[in-house]
């Protein structure tokens, strides 16, 4: 445990790493309840709007374990620090851009700033906290980065209706000052183990993820066996085969060392963690646009109306911090993604342009409610048999995982909904909409028998792992 722990009270070094998770988190979602309103000021086109998504996602996940080396070569905080500056400075620009192409460009590089926030946050967090409080502050720092999910599609359908879209862009500038402040204030320098930077690994990792989601974005609308398509997805296909080799050989010098994956609860995390983002994110995408395109609801109605889905986190991640020690993460993540499924699934049948709002509230609250149980838990089972010297990398990998997922969440339901012929108008949405949220839902019972195989990990009134997932409970090497 660092000297952090010893002279920052908790409560403050929660604070401190936990905004700034708030802010990045924030940012997926309230773009999402202004994509109607950016579609006419900008006159962006559907491709155009995956891209507000896609590009801030990509460009997250893209250089997620670069500021994970980063930060265990030059220091975690003194990279965490400049990813707050680069996000706030990039919000600046993200408000005056006069342009589609100018706002997808701004939000590429706000992406490479916010992909030091949530992986170092958690690292930071996790080695200033004793064992057997980690589950509680990782419940509570889940929930203040699920606050974020929460108040996302509200906040931004309050700014636009109220002020105009370049406002929600403008609120993070004071949020990123105030967590400058306290990041130095409140956090003392950490290090990892200090390697050359696999700058080969990142160019192959960033060129095959942006090459598949590429592929996947643009096949409905140029043909699936297109040159520019079959290019995107089987070139990302083979750099990622080429990614993974390089990783193997450059072992604990690699950005994503392979060797984690050994640990049953790392790996399984990670792949409950990809298909729990492709299956819920790429569904909000589809249904925040229902509720305005279809039925005509203003950007602070859609918000409103959808708060017993994005306020339940809010309040059951903390109570997972809790939950966690006595039932394991295995019985929360697989509850947590049940729900969201069950949930996702009522939504999508029920999905109609008369539909009574009263008849969606169930499915919205099942999947909040669902949303809430995965988030930490699975933040802890992937950090559950993990060195200090490698949480870094460990939540890096994760965080990289899951926002991949919501790159191609995007894609895979968008293409799904243009393919059923669905269109941005009252009429041409709903059918469509419905087919892909039904699709969303399948992904997420896949996901479920998925989360299964995490081991049955409990604690200890101490703190320490008991039963199946001790540590030592690996997969053979």
């Amino acid at each position: 445990m660092s000297s952090t722990a010893r002279r920052t009270p908790l409560g403050l070094v929660i604070l401190a790493v936990s905004i700034p998770a708030f802010m990045a988190s924030l940012d997926n979602l309230v773009v999402t309840n202004a994509l109607p309103v950016l579609a006419t000021d900008l006159d962006a086109s559907l491709e155009q709007l995956q891209w507000f998504i896609n590009g801030y996602s990509l460009a997250f996940a893209s250089m997620i374990l670069m500021a994970v080396a980063l930060g265990d070569r030059f220091g975690r905080r003194r990279v965490f620090t400049g990813g707050i500056a680069l996000f706030t400075f990039a919000s600046i620009l993200c408000a005056l851009a006069p342009s589609a192409e100018a706002l997808i460009a701004a939000r590429v590089l706000q992406g490479i700033g916010g992909a030091a926030l949530m992986p170092l946050s958690l690292a930071i967090l996790s080695t200033n906290v004793p064992a057997k409080m980690r589950p509680l502050a990782i419940g509570i720092w889940g929930g203040v980065a699920g606050l974020g999910v929460a108040v996302g599609p509200l906040i931004g359908g309050a700014v636009v209706e109220g002020l105009t879209w370049h406002a929600i862009f403008w609120l993070n500038v004071p949020v990123g000052v105030v967590a400058i402040i306290l990041v130095r204030a409140f956090l003392t320098e950490t290090r990892g183990a200090a390697a050359r930077l696999d700058l080969v690994g990142l160019a192959l990792g960033m060129t095959a993820v942006f090459g598949l989601v590429f592929g996947i974005v643009r096949g409905n609308d140029a043909g699936w066996t297109s040159p520019q398509v079959l290019a995107g997805l089987v070139g990302g296909a083979v750099l990622l085969v080429a990614f993974l080799g390089w990783e193997h050989r450059r072992r604990d010098a690699a950005l994503l060392p392979m060797r984690l994956f050994r640990d049953r609860s790392f790996s399984v995390a990670n792949a409950v963690g990809v298909m729990f983002s492709v299956g819920i994110f790429g569904s909000v995408f589809i249904l925040i646009q229902f509720m305005q395109v279809v039925q005509g609801k203003t950007p602070l109605e859609a918000g409103a109306m959808t708060m017993p889905w994005t306020m339940a986190p809010l309040f059951v991640a903390p109570l997972t911090g809790l939950l966690e020690p006595r039932l394991g993460t295995r019985t929360l993540v697989t509850a947590g993604v049940a729900a969201q499924a069950l949930g996702l699934a009522w939504i999508g049948l029920q999905l109609d342009p008369a539909v009574d709002y009263w008849m969606l509230v169930p499915g919205f609250v099942a999947c909040g409610v669902g949303m809430g149980l995965v988030f930490a838990p699975l933040a802890t089972a992937v950090l559950a048999h993990m060195r200090d010297e490698d949480h870094a990398k460990a939540s890096g990998t994760n965080a990289t995982v899951r926002e991949i997922g919501v790159a191609l969440g995007i894609a895979v339901l968008t293409a799904i909904f243009t393919g059923a012929g669905g269109q941005l108008t009252p009429t041409g949405y709903t059918d469509a909409a419905q087919t892909a949220v039904l699709w969303g839902a399948a992904i997420l019972a896949v996901t479920t028998i998925v989360a299964t195989f995490l081991p049955p990990r409990r604690t200890s009134p101490d703190g320490a792992p008991v039963g199946d997932a001790a540590p030592g409970a690996l997969l053979p090497a």
